[in-house]
């Protein structure tokens, strides 16, 4: 007992707890924004923030009454916290009942990967085959919140065959662009930035403006399917790759899905150029 004592009160016993404890505090942080990341969740987070950051300037200041003010909104905030986040906690209490939320298996990983590539590679070839016009923006990084909200709430399973039935034409949800977050259908029928570059090739119409215009806001990859000539196009970082086949489709996603980008050239007008697919 007497070498544990001494080796808990050492100082560098002390100091890898210490940083055990610092890492330990980043890694939960990281998950938690990891977990909300693209909700807004993340916009009432700015807003909390902007409210503490308030406080301690009314505390400087020496403004009260404002500083009351804000002292109540804090005090009750914890409560109003949990019924603002409460589909986010409800996920989170979830997923760690099932031991997924600090980890999963690099075969799990795959698995879905490969399931959600195959799922989309199906009903894209499926499309493209009957020539019927599709739009899926895929949230990467940056979050489509404010996109997914203009659209038809879905938060459903990625599937060909659901894919392939939000694009039938003449369906209530048909016009407009499925946007894709995580390994679910956030939205359908939703609305995205048009374009307005000079360089796009007039030939295109408004899916792959919309395509290219949501690219050069943000970071998501979006899939084209014409339907004047079931041409399947990827946009990203606002390059257009136009006129692929299916095994060259499938390649473009999985590097700017899951793994890295595709080498850009340095002036996307280059390939935006290419046989009239409409």
């Amino acid at each position: 007992m007497d070498f544990f004592t001494q080796l808990q009160n050492s100082e560098p016993f002390e100091l890898l707890i210490t940083i055990l404890d610092v890492l330990f505090v980043w890694f939960v942080i990281y998950k938690l924004i990891t977990l909300i990341r693209g909700t807004k969740a993340v916009q009432l987070l700015k807003g909390i923030f902007v409210i503490i950051v308030a406080r301690v300037i009314t505390d400087a200041l020496g403004m009260e009454t404002l500083g009351w003010m804000l002292d109540q909104v804090i005090r009750f905030g914890f409560l109003a916290i949990i019924i603002i986040f409460q589909p986010e906690i409800r996920r989170a209490l979830e997923q760690l009942g099932r031991g997924k939320i600090f980890a999963r298996s690099s075969l799990q990983e795959e698995e879905e990967q490969n399931r959600l590539l195959g799922a989309m590679s199906k009903s894209v070839s499926y499309m493209a085959k009957r020539r019927i016009g599709a739009l899926i923006s895929i949230e990467r990084e940056t979050g489509l919140s404010e996109y997914i909200e203009t659209g038809i709430p879905m938060n459903a399973t990625i599937s060909s065959e659901l894919v392939i039935n939000l694009f039938i034409p003449n369906t209530p949800l048909h016009d407009g662009a499925v946007i894709v977050q995580r390994n679910k259908i956030a939205s359908a029928a939703c609305y995205l930035p048009l374009s307005e570059s000079p360089f796009i090739s007039k030939e295109l119409g408004t899916r792959h403006r919309a395509a290219i215009g949501l690219s050069e806001v943000t970071d998501a990859v979006t899939i084209i399917v014409s339907e004047e000539t079931g041409a399947v196009s990827i946009t990203a970082n606002g390059d257009l790759h136009r006129n692929l086949t299916i095994e060259e489709f499938e390649q473009h996603l999985k590097r700017l899905w899951f793994g890295e980008e595709v080498q850009q050239v340095t002036t996307s007008k280059w390939l935006w150029k290419g046989p009239k697919n409409g």
